[in-house]
């Protein structure tokens, strides 16, 4: 045994006898503050070398542990929170932090010799050691808390003993710009590549389809399985945001249950943000878990839908009788994305309209550039549906999505799980949400976040944070792509309810973002019911 698994040993040892160890008793296997002592401590001194054992019994020093330091017999060792035995290059994150840092393949240590000395969000000492057969993942703890008057001795009677397990999720997806027009080409692999490698054999496939899509698009996506001997199977699902329920889950897991999809065999959700959100919930259900890749096929699900990683559905609450925007979903990542604007040209302007809502944005909280393209552009992308056109210089289209899908990306990346509350793009989505949950409201996701968004330029203005310029600017550019800036059901009760929504949503706080300038923001948590009514 080390001698760093002797201290583990004398740790337990002092937390099984409620912080005293009477060595003398200890060695003759007898009591422990008057008690007969369990056999597990006295199986834990057992495991002690019997060196060690018989220095400790004849010298009665034990074990003694200060603030920082663990003192065993003659030698101390340092017990400082967030000491590593072990140097290593590698870390993964065991609690918030807090750092496993492995043995470097250059150190000649063994599991035991690995010791993980850290402070817990209680304060509580946590000891932690690796198990030999799986080092990096599974480790044994135990906890202790200071006590005293001083704070000067540690005492182990509120120490807690487990184990900890340590797993760090293996995220990677592919976003791939697919040349316009060509996903859906016979003699374009890419869309069948996506989902997955299969034996010859295995011929057959599976798709969730929005409904419009499939009236559109569903003759050419079977002919392109067709002409690869694919058995395609579709499951047509609505996507409207009236059908973003838990039902229309309910209907893509039935057909994936009667498909029979194996475990690892990636299935095509193929439609707008509706559809990619309820088939992103089906699939992170279905066994637990099963690849999906998605095919967004409006201009808002490209540029916001498609990129993270979080798909969900509105919920009605069978208790309070009331509807919640988003209020049942999940963290779950699709295997690519596949994107081909030629999608694009299918909508009407008022559904362009709406996917520039995301875009403005954007273009607001990150990239005054991407504001300038739209200032420039706007008005001519919308009635060219992001095709090539007289109007529009080449390239400009295709550098806005892509402006668009990065900035997205360097804010969601980091912050996939949404660890951090405060977050730039949240921009547009404190009011919007109670605004698209009105009875009987004529208004679409994107515009409603363009609501939201103007809304808070007025606050940031109010602030003196931005010149009316600015502001007659902005509104100008949202006019341009026939954005709305107003709507009657927003009023100031609805905007107060938005933010004690927040409050909850945001944990605690309403992190709302502003902006400072045209690509500059920031989250306040400070605004008033006051200040709102100003607004």
């Amino acid at each position: 045994m080390t001698t760093k698994s002797t201290i583990a040993s004398m740790m337990n040892l002092k937390d099984q006898c409620n912080g005293t160890l009477d060595m003398a008793k200890l060695n003759e296997g007898k009591k422990c503050d008057s008690e007969v002592l369990p056999e597990s401590v006295l199986d834990i001194w057992m495991t002690i070398p019997a060196d060690i054992r018989s220095a400790l019994s004849s010298t009665e020093k034990g074990l003694t542990m200060s603030k920082s330091h663990l003192t065993l017999s003659d030698q101390t060792y340092d017990t400082s929170p967030a000491t590593i035995s072990t140097a290593s290059k590698q870390s993964m994150p065991l609690s918030s932090g807090t750092s496993l840092i492995s043995s470097s393949s250059s150190e000649k240590s063994s599991s035991d010799d690995c010791i993980i000395r850290t402070t817990d969000e209680h304060g509580q000492r946590v000891l932690l050691a690796p198990l030999e057969r799986a080092p990096n993942n599974v480790f044994t703890f135990s906890k202790s808390s200071d006590s005293g008057a001083d704070g000067s001795n540690l005492s182990m009677c509120g120490t807690a003993k487990g184990w900890r397990n340590v797993f760090t999720l293996p995220i990677s997806y592919d976003v791939n710009m697919i040349p316009q027009g060509s996903l859906l080409d016979i003699s374009n692999p890419q869309l069948l590549q996506a989902t997955g490698n299969h034996p010859p054999e295995y011929n057959k496939r599976f798709a969730a389809v929005d409904n419009i899509v499939y009236e559109l698009y569903g003759s050419k996506i079977k002919k392109y399985f067709a002409s690869r001997n694919i058995d395609l199977t579709i499951c047509v699902v609505a996507g409207g945001e009236a059908e973003k329920r838990p039902e229309a889950v309910d209907k893509v897991l039935d057909a994936l249950c009667e498909y029979k999809l194996l475990r690892r065999e990636p299935f095509l959700a193929i439609g707008g943000g509706v559809l990619l959100d309820i088939a992103g919930m089906a699939a992170c259900l279905y066994r637990r878990g099963v690849p999906f890749v998605r095919v967004p096929t409006t201009l808002l699900a490209i540029v916001d839908a498609s990129v993270g990683v979080k798909n969900g559905v509105d919920y009605c609450c069978q208790l309070t009788k009331e509807s919640y925007k988003n209020r049942v979903g999940s963290f779950y990542s699709p295997s690519s994305v596949l994107l081909d604007s030629s999608f694009i040209k299918s909508q009407d302007a008022r559904n362009i309209s709406n996917g520039f809502g995301e875009i403005v944005k954007l273009a607001l909280v990150r990239s005054s550039d991407l504001f300038e393209l739209l200032e420039a552009h706007g008005t001519a992308l919308v009635e060219s549906r992001f095709q090539s056109h007289p109007s529009v210089p080449k390239g400009v289209s295709d550098r806005i999505i892509e402006v668009s899908i990065q900035i997205m990306l360097e804010e969601l990346g980091p912050n996939l799980w949404e660890k951090k509350l405060d977050r730039c793009v949240d921009y547009g989505h404190t009011f919007s949400k109670l605004i698209e949950m009105v009875p009987g409201a004529d208004i679409m996701h994107g515009e409603a976040v363009n609501i939201d968004g103007f809304f808070c330029v007025i606050l940031s203005f109010n602030r003196g944070w931005i010149s009316w310029d600015t502001v007659q600017r902005i509104f100008n550019c949202m006019k341009s792509m026939n954005l709305p800036t107003n709507i009657i059901s927003f009023d100031s009760e609805l905007a107060w309810q938005s933010c004690k929504d927040a409050i909850e949503h945001r944990n605690g706080a309403q992190r709302i973002p502003l902006i400072q300038d045209i690509g500059k923001s920031v989250c306040v948590s400070d605004i008033t019911q006051e200040e709102l009514d100003a607004a």
